[in-house]
């Protein structure tokens, strides 16, 4: 088969897109998700064809594309009224609502189910081409089957020449992971795929809604698929990918044993990493792992890898669409490294950290205050009072002693004198902290919690598996430290800007406990426990 290459900012070739699409033929188009493989949903034996071309089972069902929200009547039973809420917070952009259908929609396009899954695009291009065509686009990932999904017109390309009628150049694709799909054909709203939009936003706008079991787990057997990548195995390069839950150094440290395979891995684990390694970016931006993902699935390929270890991303807000892909595509192959546990504890100042760490202490924890340990004496070594003397002046350690405050007063002052205390003891904190770890897992201790002010600007977090961040209303924590160190709101304020700011924090949480009221308060960190335990039972 001839394939066209066609240009989105071109008017004309948009136009003939929606001829090739009204004719039954397939064109591959952009979507700000990923490319979608697009035929005419409402003409069964154009579908067809999508499945021929990409080599997919023809129960998978696939997603219906429109224009505007007038068109989403006709494809279904009934508008409720949830679908109306998140259309109008989220369409057009990266979300799938899944509805009853109406006789509209031919079986082949809902892979023989009685639902129709329907979302409108944020890509102008995308829209551009569905109003030309004037039919609504079926379009799952314009790939072959089980492949990486493809986020920008070289991956098309190659694999869709000769196999569709022609290929709609759009550039890359903003958000990289396919759209987050949600049902409503259920007593309860359900997530069956995660995706640029989080489960959190869309219980900010529904209330209550739930997370299906096979976006974390394998679909039983003989389970049908309500969404696209739910029951086969998805997004897979030829390299065998395992994906490797644990902290940076602990995941370099597997990575090293296991000679020839390359680390898919974030920008935090390369300083740790020996062999080939392929980056997404940093351990914190999600947004920027999905970005990156199925393109570096595919630099594998190139590469030629024949094993990759996949550091297992967060599971909060749009880590869990990545974490949901790598999971597809190392086929459920999940490693833990044996031993503690090790977890940060972190947030802003008079947040309640410690109210949280008594908690899991309570719980069976051990719970280690790295601010008190920063106090020792193996820290504030003899060498290390010195080099804060040369740093900031004799005063803030008369005779050799440590003046605390007045260290702090000095320190603090500036921006470099902050940074110039976190040259001299961040290290040393750090080392004492690796020390108090290996004890940890020599006496089998299962979750070690590291209450720690600076986690992240020491270099603690490089440690730690999980991190659980702890919030509060700022003027509650205000008055929590004016009361708790008898400050003046302007000393406590002061205080205040020369730390992080609490989106600093819960952009690199695994977990965030909001610590202003009770019972909230506690039933987040009992569901906190329950999973840390849990993680760390697959550690035995």
């Amino acid at each position: 088969m001839e394939t066209l290459f066609l240009k989105a900012h071109n008017t004309h070739d948009v136009e003939r897109a929606g001829e090739i699409l009204r004719a039954g033929g397939l064109v591959a188009i952009p979507t700000e998700t990923v490319y979608g493989l697009a035929a005419d949903a409402l003409n069964g034996n154009a579908v067809k064809k999508i499945f021929a071309a990409k080599g997919r089972p023809s129960d998978n069902p696939l997603i219906v594309h429109i224009s505007g929200f007038s068109q989403l009547a006709p494809l279904v039973k009934e508008v409720p009224e949830a679908a109306k809420r998140l259309a109008q917070a989220f369409w057009p952009g990266p979300l799938t609502i899944i509805l009853e259908k109406s006789a509209l929609v031919p079986m082949e396009t809902s892979g023989g189910l009685d639902t129709v899954a329907v979302r409108m695009p944020r890509h102008p291009a995308a829209r551009a081409v569905i109003e030309a065509a004037g039919v609504p686009l079926a379009a799952p990932s314009a790939n072959l089957s089980g492949r990486p999904s493809p986020t920008s017109f070289a991956h098309v390309r190659e694999d869709l020449t000769g196999r569709v009628d022609a290929l709609l150049d759009g550039g890359p694709c903003d958000v990289g992971v396919e759209s987050t799909v949600i049902t409503l054909a259920g007593d309860v709203p359900r997530v069956l795929r995660p995706g640029g939009v989080t489960l959190a936003q869309l219980q900010a706008v529904l209330g209550q809604v739930e997370l299906d079991p096979a976006v974390l787990h394998s679909l039983r057997e003989g389970a049908k698929a309500s969404s696209p990548g739910m029951k086969y195995k998805h997004y897979a390069p030829k390299a065998e990918v395992t994906l490797v839950d644990a902290s940076p150094e602990e995941f370099a440290a597997y990575v090293n044993e296991r000679k020839g395979g390359w680390a898919l891995c974030f920008q935090e684990d390369l300083p740790f990493v020996e062999g080939p390694a392929i980056s997404l970016g940093s351990r914190y931006d999600g947004g920027g792992q999905a970005r990156r993902l199925f393109g570096a699935l595919l630099e594998l390929d190139k590469k030629g890898a024949q094993t990759a270890f996949a550091h297992c991303p967060s599971r909060a807000g749009v880590g869990l669409a990545v974490y949901n892909r790598l999971l597809r595509a190392a086929g459920f192959r999940v490693a833990h490294p044996e031993g503690t546990l090790v977890v940060g504890l972190a947030g802003p100042s008079g947040a309640g950290k410690s109210t949280v760490g008594d908690f899991l202490k309570q719980g069976g924890c051990s719970v280690l205050n790295c601010d008190s340990l920063t106090r020792s004496p193996q820290v504030y070594s003899p060498d290390c009072i010195e080099e804060l003397r040369a740093a900031f002046g004799e005063d803030v350690a008369p005779g050799g002693k440590l003046h605390r405050k007045e260290l702090a007063r000095r320190a603090f002052a500036t921006q470099e004198g902050r940074r110039r205390l976190g040259e001299i003891t961040f290290p040393r904190i750090l080392k004492q902290v690796r020390q108090v770890a290996e004890s940890a897992r020599e006496a089998g201790t299962p979750i070690l919690v590291l209450d720690a002010p600076t986690l992240f600007e020491s270099g603690l977090d490089s440690i730690c598996a999980r991190i659980v961040v702890v919030t509060a209303a700022r003027e509650e924590r205000l008055s929590r430290v004016m009361a708790r160190d008898n400050l003046s709101r302007e000393q406590a304020e002061i205080r205040f800007s020369a730390q992080q700011d609490e989106d600093f924090y819960e952009s690199r949480a695994d977990y965030v406990i909001e610590n202003s009221r009770e019972p909230g308060r506690r039933l987040a960190a009992e569901a906190v426990l329950a999973d840390l335990k849990g993680e760390a039972a697959k550690r035995l």
